[in-house]
């Protein structure tokens, strides 16, 4: 077939860019001796031409092709040294996916071929395999960014009125009856009506998507029978997953997006840039490798065979480069600007904060996304670990930065099993974690507040099971945390004993109630709201079916605590006191909290320090909210009472004559003993394993709600 014209084009934007009239094609490689474009038919089987970029500009390769249109497939194949002792891994006999790939074309087939090197020779990857991967590769796809997007705008829902929902997309919908089958477990389920109705009525303000960049199920998975359900293994940081597409899955995403913005509901996507999907030193080729592996990836100072790795996943992406770094940043910018997103988690973003070694906020990642007008108004949310050394960093962000409170969640489920010594805690947990964020001049809603997640058992199963069972991952149980902080009350497993049953459903509204009326950024894992069970798997990464999938076949308890869910939260949005976005002024008596012990007193330091209480008051004053109305107007508020008690026996509390003279009222009593609106006696019988909400009315002339 006849070449087509090329032109010189231009070294940016990088990526493949169709203008109206042609498409420039600009890859970055400082290692490279020559770059090949390779064009492939509609069925991607097919290779139409090859064509050698004429032209490179400061490392970026680049053309023009005046012919070319919206849907070609295409691929590269870069020359130059293969040499894994220098960290140069070049093959030309592999084809390459754009890293700015901004639509993939089909799944990968797994095979041999895809290595680098010749799998079992003699010095593993310092021979290099020769086979052509093409057969067998996704191809990137030129696509065309125009998009009706209407009056589509961003909700910005203010931080102290989110509510976030950590869901899977395709978890979320695929076996919903009243989705239409076609879109079940898609883009366009996830923003179906049914789907949109159930997070209205629940009170969620924004989806957390698990990861949707486009990614590659791993060989040892795939021999056995089993896929990466998460997606935590990216190859493509522009393309959306096409998993979760029907036919254009570009198009589909933003019409999810466009719906959901119309609903009131921010859109947050999980983002996996601390590592690739082309593994370690022994890992496959698919692009970033074979393209310039030394820029783009943390190699061993001393030994750039092998990579640094701070993921646990076999590489770390160096964002140290100034190119990694603008691939990062390009990537964020082009979700916010093009596929209209309003933020994002980064899974383990200590390895984007890391120097040669250390995590650091004068990483160069904290500087240019500080000063982006475009990416500092959005939501920004890190996972602050890693799997490093030093890797630890909860409360460590900077200014502009919410952060996944892992303290938040292993002292409420602490609290909540009976562990001694947990009082102190539990009440800084309660109140916004200051201990973490106010001295960095950030507010309560920095902490994003957790008791379960996609990582770990759901909220049925942490009060159900002792021990993990994920023996169906067919690792031996090896995988997944051991130290889960969970308690099955008294049998392992599901079971018909009604004490034990009963005894659970209280500790999940617990739980729920303690998270969703905490002072903070609530996240629910999507299900929890359901009553969904993985049966003991703590793990379920790879478990693509039922077990991780929503059940929508509710029993008539399941539907209680749905409905309880949803109170909890109108309870939260009705009440600014449990959003204040300053934290409380003082531990011990002052005139926004107290904290009381059973008789009505005020905590002292001997019960603070007891390691065997169990029993808190916290006194809330809705006339110091501390937060103003848009005419800046100080905010008040009913005056709250929420009284937890995680010990067996039941307590009797005497109810506060401060703050107010009106009667108390029962808003919350997770025991089931009062019905919400009843009148509260004095004293007032908690029961064992319980929280109550009471409430102290305001006189509605002296109640400014924002």
């Amino acid at each position: 077939m006849k070449q087509p014209p090329v032109w010189l084009g231009r070294p940016y934007p990088l990526g493949a860019t169709w203008d109206g009239e042609g498409v420039n094609f600009a890859l970055f490689s400082s290692s490279a001796d020559k770059v090949e474009l390779c064009l492939y038919d509609e069925t991607g089987r097919r290779e139409t031409h090859r064509i050698v970029m004429p032209e490179r500009t400061e490392q970026i390769w680049h053309c023009y092709l005046p012919q070319v249109r919206p849907g070609q497939l295409y691929g590269y194949r870069v020359y130059g040294p293969y040499d894994p002792p220098r960290g140069l891994r070049h093959n030309p006999h592999k084809l390459l996916l754009d890293p700015y790939a901004k639509m993939l074309s089909s799944p990968l087939i797994w095979r041999n071929a895809h290595f680098g090197y010749r799998v079992g020779a003699k010095g593993e990857d310092l021979v290099m395999d020769r086979r052509d991967n093409g057969p067998f590769m996704p191809k990137s796809v030129v696509v065309e960014d125009a998009f009706s997007w209407g009056d589509d705008r961003p909700p910005n829902t203010p931080w102290r009125d989110t509510v976030i929902y950590e869901v899977h997309v395709k978890g979320f919908t695929i076996r919903h009856p009243g989705v239409d089958p076609e879109v079940r477990g898609t883009y366009l389920g996830l923003a179906s009506p049914p789907a949109i109705e159930h997070l209205k009525r629940l009170g969620v303000t924004a989806v957390e998507l698990l990861p949707v960049h486009a990614h590659v199920d791993e060989l040892h998975l795939v021999e056995k029978g089993l896929t990466n359900y998460w997606g935590y293994n990216t190859i493509g940081f522009f393309a959306p997953d096409m998993r979760f597409g029907v036919g254009d899955h570009v198009r589909e995403f933003k019409e999810m997006v466009k719906r959901l913005h119309s609903a009131g509901i921010e859109v947050i996507l999980d983002v996996v840039y601390n590592h690739t999907a082309e593994g370690n030193h022994l890992g496959p080729t698919f692009s970033f490798r074979g393209i310039d592996n030394a820029a783009y990836y943390r190699l061993v100072p001393d030994d750039p065979r092998r990579y640094l790795d701070y993921s646990g996943c076999g590489n770390s992406l160096n964002t140290m480069h100034a190119r990694t770094l603008q691939l990062v940043m390009d990537s964020l910018r082009y979700w916010v600007r093009e596929m209209h997103v309003d933020g994002f988690r980064f899974d383990l973003a200590t390895v984007l904060a890391r120097l040669d070694h250390e995590v650091s906020h004068r990483s160069s990642f904290f500087d240019i996304l500080h000063q982006d007008p475009l990416l500092t108004q959005v939501k920004l949310i890190a996972e602050p670990w890693d799997m490093g050394e030093g890797g630890y960093h909860v409360g460590n962000f900077p200014v502009g930065w919410s952060e996944w409170n892992g303290q938040y969640r292993d002292t409420v489920r602490a609290y909540w099993r009976g562990d001694p010594g947990q009082l102190g805690d539990f009440a800084r947990r309660l109140t916004g974690s200051a201990d973490l964020y106010q001295d960095d001049g950030r507010s309560p809603q920095a902490s994003i507040n957790f008791v379960t997640a996609h990582d770990g058992f759901t909220l049925r199963d942490l009060v159900s099971y002792n021990e993990k069972h994920n023996e169906v991952n067919q690792e031996d149980n090896r995988d997944g945390h051991s130290h889960n902080l969970s308690w099955n009350c008294g049998v392992e497993g599901e079971t018909d004993d009604p004490r034990i049953r009963c005894l659970r459903e209280r500790q999940r509204r617990n739980l729920m109630a303690t998270l969703l009326l905490s002072q903070g950024v609530p996240m629910l894992l999507a299900g929890d709201e359901l009553s969904r069970t993985q049966r003991g798997n703590n793990n379920a990464y790879c478990q693509d079916n039922e077990i991780s999938w929503l059940d929508w076949n509710l029993t008539d308890d399941e539907r209680r605590f749905l409905a309880f869910t949803a109170d909890l939260l109108r309870l939260r949005r009705a009440h600014p006191l449990f959003r204040r976005t300053t934290f409380f002024r003082g531990h011990h008596s002052d005139d926004d909290i107290m904290w009381l012990r059973p008789d009505g007193g005020e905590m002292t330091e001997a019960e603070w320090n007891d390691r065997e209480g169990r029993v808190l008051g916290m006194l809330m004053n809705g006339e110091a909210v501390g937060d103003r109305d848009p005419m800046n107007q100080p905010i008040r508020d009913d005056t709250l009472l929420v009284l937890m008690s995680a010990q067996d026996a039941d307590v009797l509390f005497r109810l506060p004559d401060r703050w107010g003279t009106g009667p108390w009222e029962v808003l919350v009593d997770t025991a089931e003993q009062r019905e919400p609106g009843s009148a509260a006696e004095d004293p007032f019988r908690l029961a064992g394993r319980s929280l109550a909400v009471l409430v102290r009315r305001a006189p509605e002339w002296e109640r400014r709600r924002d």
